[in-house]
C-alpha cells in the first residue's frame, strides 16, 4: 500500500474516531457502547438527548468542512492559485449578505436559504474572477481582489445587524458558525445539497485535471476551457453557498486541506477531491470540537479557530509565492 491509500485510511479512521469522541463527550457523557446501544433501544434519555442535539451538530460540521475543503480544490483549479478560498476571496460573505438580505425581505421563504446563498456566491465569483483579469490571471491580484471584495460583503452584512429587526436576528442565528442548536432539518438541508455537490465536484475531476494545463494544451485535449471553468466554478459556489447558508462563515478550509492534501495523495484531482473532502470533514470536526469542550459551558465558535490557524498559513503561502503558478 503505498503513501496515498495509507493517508486516505488514515483520514477515514481519524474521522470516525472522532466522531466517535465528539458524540461521547460534553456536558452529558456516555460511553461508545451505552451510544451504540442506546441509538438502537432508544430507551437512554442521555442519548436521545446526544441524538437531538450533538448528532446534527457532528453531522453539519462533517459536510461543512467537507464542502468548503472541496470547493476550494475546485476555485484553485479553475484560477490556477493556492490562494484561492471561498471565505478568502469573498465567496461565503458574498453568499452570507444576499441570503441575509433575501430572508430579511421575504421571511417566509427562510427554506431557500441555500438559494438566495447560491446567487451571493454567484455574484462574488463574478466580481473576483472579472476584475483580478488582466492578460491572465494574477494569484496575488485573485487574493488582493478577493480581500476587496471580501470586505464589502462583510461590511454589507455587518451593517445589517444594527437594524435590530427580529428576522435579521433570526437569520443571523441561522447562520452563526457555532454549530449548536443545528437541527435534523438542518442536517437534511446540508445532505442533500452538500452531497449532490461533492458528487459533482467528483464527476469533475477530470476537467480539473485538464485545467491545470494552459488553455492551448487543454483545449488540444478536446476540452471546452470556458465552458469548463464555468461548470467548475458553479460547482465551487454551491458548495461554499451552502456551507455559509447552514454552518456559517468559514474562511481557510479550502486554503489548508487541498494545500496539505496534494502534499500526501499527489494532484490527481480523482484522488485529491475525495481527500479533501475526509480531511475538510476531520478539521472542521476538529475546531468545532474543541472548541465546544475547551472552555465548557462557553464555546469558540469554529471560525475563530480557523481564522487563528489559517491567517498564519496564508502568510505562509504567500512568502512562498515564488512558487504560485502565474506569478
Amino acid at each position: 500500500m503505498n503513501k496515498k491509500w495509507i493517508s486516505m485510511v488514515a483520514v477515514i479512521i481519524l474521522l470516525i474516531a472522532l466522531m466517535i469522541v465528539s458524540a461521547t463527550t460534553g456536558s452529558i457523557k456516555v460511553s461508545s457502547l451505552e451510544l451504540i446501544q442506546g441509538l438502537f433501544s432508544g430507551t437512554n434519555k442521555s442519548v436521545q438527548i446526544i441524538k437531538d442535539l450533538r448528532i446534527p451538530r457532528i453531522i453539519i460540521a462533517v459536510f461543512v468542512g467537507a464542502a468548503l475543503a472541496v470547493s476550494g480544490v475546485l476555485l484553485q483549479a479553475v484560477m490556477r492559485s493556492p490562494l484561492a478560498d471561498a471565505g478568502v476571496i469573498g465567496i461565503s460573505s458574498g453568499a452570507g449578505v444576499i441570503s441575509l438580505v433575501f430572508v430579511t425581505l421575504f421571511p417566509k421563504m427562510f427554506f431557500w436559504l441555500p438559494v438566495f446563498a447560491f446567487l451571493g456566491g454567484a455574484l462574488a465569483c463574478f466580481l473576483v474572477y472579472s476584475l483580478s483579469w488582466k492578460s491572465g490571471l494574477s494569484p496575488i491580484r485573485i487574493i488582493l481582489v478577493g480581500i476587496a471584495v471580501n470586505a464589502t460583503f462583510t461590511g454589507l452584512g455587518q451593517s445589517f445587524n444594527y437594524r435590530g429587526s427580529y428576522a435579521v436576528t433570526s437569520v443571523n442565528q441561522a447562520t452563526t458558525s457555532i454549530f449548536a442548536m443545528k437541527t435534523w432539518n438542518d442536517v437534511h438541508s446540508m445532505v442533500l445539497y452538500g452531497s449532490l455537490g461533492l458528487i459533482a465536484a467528483w464527476l469533475l475531476s477530470s476537467w480539473c485535471n485538464l485545467l491545470a494545463l494552459q488553455d492551448k494544451s487543454a483545449q488540444n485535449l478536446g476540452l471546452n476551457v470556458s465552458r469548463a471553468r464555468l461548470l467548475v466554478s458553479a460547482v465551487a459556489v454551491v458548495l461554499a453557498a451552502v456551507a455559509t447558508a447552514i454552518g456559517g462563515l468559514i474562511a481557510f478550509v479550502g486554503l489548508l486541506i487541498p494545500h496539505i492534501a496534494r502534499i500526501l495523495v499527489g494532484s490527481d484531482h480523482k484522488l485529491l477531491i475525495p481527500f479533501s473532502a475526509l480531511a475538510g470533514a476531520l478539521l472542521m470536526l476538529s475546531a468545532d470540537t474543541l472548541g465546544r469542550t475547551v472552555l465548557a459551558p462557553s464555546e469558540i465558535p469554529a471560525s475563530i479557530i480557523m481564522t487563528v490557524i489559517g491567517g498564519p498559513f496564508l502568510i505562509f503561502l504567500l512568502r512562498k509565492s515564488e512558487r504560485v503558478h502565474g506569478n
